[in-house]
């Protein structure tokens, strides 16, 4: 079986898009958690950080499905959807301004900016059982975990936990992040029990009351160059925090998001999307 793809990213958050009304009846058969695994590969498939199937909908435009590299299925991706939305309107599958795309955390709507795609990711949630998390578990009624106390390995963390259709855990540092170790502390509270669905943990540096930095590690994909619910996340915890202004630019490894938290409530994240170049593959 031949499946023609297109290669994408977000601020280098990287993507394999698979267009589900290109392919044949044999695709309706794979199974695409092991399909992830196998594409994502960077040694011995395509190469990226997760796989996005562009479907259609009965509630929206279109729906998009997201598995990591790990083969894991997730709620949402702030890239992702931006690279999805991009490739709907270069092919003019829709010449809608403002597309509605049903993901696992909802209907989200990413809308044309010019070069930019700016993306309205809804409502963030701090409930626990939102996220969800089991901190703070003998505080049964805490309306949110900001600034907990999280013991891992050998240091103590004060940890904000935040959902945009996603677990995000985020912790403000005082050390340079451009040096941190990543790679220990993220996996190690990615899969802690406390987080039932595991989650994404953000290293954060303030650089004031408009920008941030940020190192991301992605439950299910490890340490990826951008991740855009993180970002919003990042940016929702400062604010919450009253450590910036309502709206704050996320430096990333790969690259910057404007991130806007409206007066409605809703979480708005603008940033790029770009095609790297397109393929098949033999299966």
């Amino acid at each position: 079986m031949k499946i023609p793809f297109t290669k994408m990213h977000g601020s280098s958050n990287d993507f394999i898009l698979i267009d589900s009304y290109k392919q044949d009846r044999d695709f309706l058969k794979l199974e695409l958690k092991g399909l992830s695994k196998k594409l994502c590969d960077r040694r011995l498939g395509i190469g990226a950080d997760q796989l996005l199937i562009l479907e259609p909908s009965n509630i929206a435009d279109f729906k998009m499905r997201i598995f990591n590299s790990d083969g894991s299925e997730v709620e949402m991706c702030g890239n992702g959807i931006r690279c999805l939305a991009k490739y709907i309107w270069d092919r003019e599958l829709s010449k809608n301004i403002i597309l509605k795309i049903e993901t696992l955390a909802g209907i989200i709507m990413p809308e044309k900016k010019g070069d930019m795609v700016r993306v309205d990711l809804g409502e963030p949630a701090f409930q626990p059982d939102m996220i969800p998390t089991k901190l703070a578990k003998e505080l049964p009624d805490l309306p949110s975990i900001i600034d907990y106390p999280l013991n891992i390995l050998d240091r103590q963390f004060n940890v904000t936990c935040v959902s945009m259709g996603n677990p995000h855990t985020i912790i403000f540092l005082e050390e340079d992040i451009e040096t941190f170790p990543v790679h220990i502390y993220g996996p190690a509270i990615e899969n802690l029990e406390s987080f039932p669905k595991r989650t994404n943990v953000e290293f954060v540096n303030c650089k004031g009351t408009g920008e941030l930095n940020m190192r991301v590690w992605e439950r299910g994909s490890g340490e990826t160059m951008a991740c855009g619910t993180g970002a919003a996340s990042v940016a929702i915890a400062a604010m919450k925090k009253q450590l910036t202004d309502r709206k704050v630019i996320v430096h990333l490894l790969g690259g910057d998001l404007l991130i806007e938290w409206a007066e409605n409530n809703h979480v708005f994240m603008t940033g790029p999307a770009v095609t790297v170049f397109e393929g098949s593959i033999e299966l």
